[in-house]
C-alpha cells in the first residue's frame, strides 16, 4: 500500500491496537467478525466501491457501513469497519486487504494475551516447511476445484488438537479464501504480522545439524545486536547445507561455516 492507503492502515492498526487493550474486548471474536467483513468486502466489489468512493462523504460511508453491519457484528467490529471507511483509499482493494490484516492481527493478539504467541509463531513456519515439502498436501489445500468445506475438513485432520486454536484459524482462513495469494506467500505474511506482535524480526536458520541451545542463544544474540531488534528464530535441518549455515534474514541471506557464525557470534557479543 502507499499514499493515503498506507495512511488509513496505520490508523486502523493503532485502533485495534487500542481495542484489544481492552479486557472487554475478545480478541477472537472481533478476529472471526473482521474476517466475515473481509469476505463480504472481498465479494461484493460494487459495495467494496461505494465505501471507498473518494467522492463520497466520509461521515456517510461511516453511516453505512454501521447501518449494514448493525445487529450483525458487536459494536467494536462496526466501530473499526465505520472508521476504515472513514479514511481514504488509494484503491478499493486496500480496504479489503486492510480488514484481513486486522482480522488476523486480532488472532495473534488473543495468541499473545492467552501466553501462546511463541506456539503459534512456530506452527505456522512448521506448516509451511510440511506443505512446501509435501506436494500432494500442497495440491489438495489449493485446489481451485475443491470446496472451502473440504478444504477445511482436512485442516481439521492436519491440526485439529495439533496446534493451537490461533494457528487453526489463521490458516485455514488462508487456505480457502486465498484472494490470490500462492499459499506460502500467505504463511509468509502471517509468519511476519506474528514476529511483529513483539516487534521481533524473523530470523530463518538452515542448518546441516540441529543447533545446540548454547548455539541457539549466541547466534540469536549477535543477530539482536547486528540489526537492533529482538530475533526470533525459525530454524530448520538440511543435510545439504554440509556443515555450514544459512541465515535468511527479510531477503538479506548471511551464509558461512557453522564454526565461523558461531565464532562471529560470540564476538559480536564480547564487543
Amino acid at each position: 500500500m502507499n499514499g493515503a492507503s498506507r495512511e488509513a492502515l496505520t490508523a486502523a492498526r493503532e485502533r485495534l491496537d487500542a481495542l484489544t487493550d481492552s479486557t472487554s474486548v475478545d480478541a477472537t471474536r472481533l478476529a472471526a467478525e473482521l474476517a466475515a467483513v473481509t469476505a463480504l468486502l472481498d465479494r461484493e466489489v460494487s459495495l467494496r466501491r461505494v465505501l471507498t468512493d473518494p467522492a463520497q462523504d466520509g461521515e456517510g460511508k461511516a453511516g453505512l457501513a454501521q447501518r449494514l453491519l448493525g445487529g450483525q457484528v458487536s459494536g467494536a467490529t462496526a466501530d473499526l469497519v465505520a472508521g476504515l471507511v472513514r479514511s481514504r483509499w488509494s484503491q478499493s482493494r486496500d480496504l479489503v486487504d486492510a480488514l484481513e490484516e486486522l482480522a488476523n492481527t486480532a488472532d495473534l493478539t488473543a495468541a499473545q494475551k492467552a501466553g501462546t504467541l511463541d506456539d503459534v509463531e512456530d506452527e505456522l513456519f512448521r506448516f509451511g516447511r510440511i506443505v512446501t515439502s509435501n506436494t500432494e498436501l500442497r495440491a489438495a489445500l489449493t485446489n481451485r476445484k475443491a470446496t472451502a468445506s473440504a478444504k477445511g475438513e482436512l485442516l481439521r485432520s492436519l491440526l485439529g488438537g495439533r496446534a493451537d486454536a490461533a494457528t487453526e484459524r489463521l490458516v485455514t482462513r488462508l487456505v480457502t479464501a486465498p484472494r490470490g495469494r500462492s499459499l506460502e506467500a500467505g504463511l509468509e505474511s502471517l509468519s511476519k504480522l506474528a514476529a511483529e506482535r513483539r516487534d521481533r524480526v524473523v530470523a530463518v536458520v538452515t542448518s546441516a545439524v540441529p543447533l545446540s541451545d548454547p548455539q541457539k542463544q549466541r547466534l540469536g544474540a549477535a543477530l539482536a545486536k547486528l540489526y537492533g531488534r529482538t530475533m526470533h528464530l525459525n530454524l530448520d535441518v538440511d543435510p545439504e547445507v554440509l556443515g555450514g549455515i544459512r541465515v535468511q534474514v527479510g531477503d538479506e541471506v548471511i551464509n558461512g561455516s557453522l564454526a565461523d557464525r558461531i565464532e562471529d557470534a560470540a564476538r559480536r557479543m564480547a564487543s
